[in-house]
């Protein structure tokens, strides 16, 4: 049974995200199989998020397999962007901070993800910590480059300082 699951899922996540018919079919097959298939279940989280803009049923998706097993590290990121882009900002921080908590969890992109909701609350200086705590706990040379990336959009969304004209007496 574990087999025939993991082809679908595999089929599934090589299909996606540029042949959808191929990869909800291999998801539904994946599913009927194995019901609690955390993979699948996020991948279907992920294309109702990312392909459907359905953010409410992604976030149910995304729950059901946390609730098979809360240490399915492959939900965590897609979880917090559904929920960041539904503007849960408070479900997203409690979720981020429980995540934290969990051992294996990737710090770093946890960080990330803290940094985006800081972010998109405007608290510019706040994300500017977490960009620089992700980057502390980087490991890898391609996520670095991803955290650079939001280090220099979120300066750029920074309010410039103005420079205080000198009084000439």
């Amino acid at each position: 049974m574990g087999n025939n699951t993991n082809n679908y899922v595999f089929k599934a996540l090589d299909a996606y995200p540029y042949d959808l018919e191929e990869t909800m079919e291999a998801l539904n097959y994946a599913l009927s199989y194995d019901t609690e298939n955390t993979m699948a279940l996020t991948l279907m989280g992920r294309v109702y998020a990312e392909k459907l803009y359905n953010y409410p049923e992604a976030i149910s998706y995304y729950k059901e397999a946390l609730a098979v097993k809360i240490e399915a590290f492959e939900v965590y990121e897609h979880y917090i962007n559904a929920l960041l882009w539904n503007e849960d900002v408070i479900e997203a921080a409690r979720f981020i901070d429980f995540a934290m908590s969990v051992k294996g969890a990737d710090k770093a992109v946890l960080y990330l993800k803290k940094a985006a909701l800081y972010e998109q609350l405007k608290k510019y200086k706040k994300a500017m910590s977490y960009i620089k705590k992700a980057k502390e706990n980087t490991f890898n040379a391609d996520f670095l480059g991803i955290v650079n990336e939001q280090k220099k959009r979120v300066k750029a969304k920074m309010p410039k300082r103005k420079k205080k004209k000198e009084v000439v007496n």
